[in-house]
């Protein structure tokens, strides 16, 4: 095995589209955002025998005050056919990872993987001496919806209150809701957003975090802001990636000012139609909260909606981290009380 850096979109592209495993966040345009956002990557890639690729993994570099590392969030991403040479792979790439964090003088490596959560997963990073995270940078749990039967179909098979809420929506003449790709849309978004982050007290992706994801996706369509009006007021917001055979609802925001009127129903609606439209097979509702989390949980009301609209859950292997000084111990230990303040 050989792992080679990738710098053709196509080939990479093309790959991802043979795996089943996968998120955006191993896509094309997500490192172009990485980019963006001034952080350092690498689109690594591991070739057998010299011929095609069977495993590609993203790997960014973040800077952060408490220390630096290299990160591959959701990956690698190994092709469908040969996913028992799994723990071989991981360490190929482990060799390379080495060689780059030594020249770039980061104190860990730290995986988000999009593999299963099951006795078999965990024990390859145990192997290969990697610890479970203090923190999760991406979800480590998901709730996902088939999507490939018709819209009777996906309404019959939804939580009969989220099915009556759309249908009451779609009877409202004062409820509207729109898509675009303009910047002045992620603004107004982000107005709802702050709105949103206060009530639920979580930390907030910047401006330019949300205009440069939009900029990253927005050339070759994979990316919708959805805005829900309620009597010309916006009250709701999401944006939404539509990536190879899959779509994600990445980002949302809401007000509380008419908790009675179900705009946010419909707008989830009017994306999972978008995403058929597009000849999506999946729709992720991104991150929910653990299973059997209290009430109490910051995620537990929102989980409850997205669980509404039907599909499945789904458990990541938990972020696992490589330590390669003393310094990951300071990120440890900050990261700790992070997720204790943030009650995840």
């Amino acid at each position: 095995m050989e792992v080679k850096e990738i710098k053709d979109k196509k080939t990479w592209e093309d790959f991802l589209l043979k795996c089943e495993e996968k998120t955006f966040l191993q896509s094309w345009n997500w490192g172009e955002f990485q980019k963006r956002m001034g952080n350092k990557i690498w689109r690594l890639s591991i070739f057998e025998n010299g011929g095609d690729p069977i495993s590609t993994a993203l790997v960014v570099k973040i800077v952060a005050k408490r220390g630096k590392f290299l990160f591959l969030p959701h990956g690698p991403v190994i092709k469908s056919q040969i996913s028992n040479l799994k723990s071989q792979i991981l360490e190929v790439f482990l060799e390379r990872l080495k060689e780059i964090a030594k020249e770039e003088k980061v104190d860990f490596i730290r995986v988000s993987p999009i593999w299963e959560r099951n006795k078999e997963n965990i024990e390859i990073f145990k192997k290969l001496g990697f610890r479970e995270g203090p923190i999760h940078m991406h979800p480590e749990e998901t709730w996902q919806l088939d999507i490939k039967k018709p819209e009777e179909e996906l309404l019959l098979q939804m939580r009969k209150t989220t099915r009556y809420l759309i249908r009451k929506a779609q009877k409202n003449k004062d409820i509207e809701i729109s898509k675009s790709q303009d910047l002045k849309d992620i603004e107004i978004f982000e107005n709802l957003y702050l709105t949103t982050v206060k009530r639920q007290h979580f930390v907030p992706f910047s401006l330019d975090y949300l205009k440069n994801e939009l900029l990253a996706f927005k050339g070759d369509n994979q990316i919708s802001i959805f805005l829900g009006k309620y009597k010309e007021e916006i009250v709701c917001g999401g944006i939404f990636v539509f990536w190879q055979n899959l779509a994600f609802y990445h980002h949302g925001a809401s007000l509380l000012k008419y908790p009675k009127i179900p705009v946010s129903y419909l707008l989830q609606w009017e994306a999972i139609k978008e995403a058929k439209r597009r000849d999506c097979e999946f729709f992720n509702f991104w991150g929910i909260a653990p299973e059997k989390s209290p009430p109490s949980h910051p995620w537990a009301g929102l989980t409850l909606f997205k669980m509404g609209f039907g599909g499945e859950r789904i458990k990541y292997v938990k972020t696992q981290d490589l330590p390669l000084s003393k310094k990951y111990w300071l990120n440890f230990l900050i990261e700790k009380i992070r997720k204790k303040k943030r009650r995840l």
